[in-house]
């Protein structure tokens, strides 16, 4: 590499502070960092080292009392030196704010640049792991696959998309009747025909599944179509591409896609029977009898 060459690669290296870095940054990536440490002073005013900084970031708490993002601040006691000759290896926990209770934490390798508070952080991995949180009305749809569909998110989150493909492609191939009861449940509401209901029900009997997507891509309910498409058609378009011959970043675009229309379908299925019960509720409410 010419001296060009590398002064071009310095000027397009991205530069994010600690905060960004352990909020956005997935684990396995090596990147610089301009506030990765700060000056720690003895007694008498010389330079005892350079310490990593903690600054206070936001994530999102699943907790009760939160679920939302959160500001999250250090609960680790002690705070490492970082050495400029090498990485020094370490560990740093954060809890929310909030709640006090979720914590987060990272397991980090760091460098300081020469006579700097600058340098680079390596991620190894977090504990919960790196992403954006899976929303409990998903987990509630796949219900027994819960752990594979969390295998999946992490392949997805490393950027593994043929593990994430096959992960999400059992998740919904093994849960085809959990999916169709809820969906069936809607159609029950919304008062769908007896036709209607009887290719629903006639689907969860169907050994193949891309069979007994395609044979009830006709009727589902209006409340659950997509910007106007049918997710189950949707699901059944990229679940029956094939891994042969495609690219590892092709999988995890298609994964990606998989993920978002079943969280989508699961939020419009959720919504769906919630504005019913809510329906019911105030119909209930208005015709019931007013005392004297």
């Amino acid at each position: 590499m010419s001296n060009k060459e590398a002064s071009t690669v310095r000027e397009e290296e991205t530069i994010l502070s600690l905060a960004e870095f352990l909020e956005s940054v997935p684990p396995g990536s090596r990147t610089s960092i301009s506030d990765l440490s700060k000056k720690r002073y003895y007694q008498g005013g010389s330079i005892a080292g350079f310490q990593v900084t903690s600054p206070e970031i936001q994530l999102h708490c699943p907790s009760d009392t939160c679920n939302g993002v959160r500001f999250f601040r250090r609960s680790s006691k002690e705070l490492p030196d970082i050495p400029d000759e090498s990485f020094h290896f370490f560990y740093i926990t954060y809890a929310c704010s909030n709640c006090r209770r979720y914590e987060k934490s990272f397991s980090l390798a760091a460098q300081r640049n020469k006579s700097s508070e600058a340098g680079y952080c390596l991620k190894f991995g977090e504990m919960p792991e790196y992403g954006p949180p899976t929303p409990a009305r998903l987990i509630k749809l796949i219900g027994p696959d819960r752990e594979l569909f969390l295998k999946g998110r992490r392949c997805e989150n490393q950027g593994l998309g043929v593990g994430a493909f096959v992960y999400y492609r059992r998740v919904v191939e093994s849960q085809k009747n959990r999916i169709l009861d809820e969906i069936i449940k809607v159609a029950n509401k919304v008062g769908a025909s007896s036709e209607q209901l009887k290719t629903l029900n006639a689907a969860k009997s169907e050994v193949q599944f891309s069979r007994a997507l395609a044979d009830m891509k006709d009727a589902i309910p209006q409340a659950l179509l997509i910007n106007g498409h049918n997710p189950l058609t949707l699901l059944h378009s990229a679940l029956s591409d094939g891994l042969h011959a495609r690219s590892d970043q092709h999988c995890l675009e298609t994964a990606t896609s998989v993920r978002v229309v079943l969280a989508e379908l699961s939020e419009r299925l959720g919504q769906a029977l919630k504005d019913e019960v809510e329906l019911n509720n105030a119909l209930a409410r208005l015709m019931a009898p007013r005392d004297a």
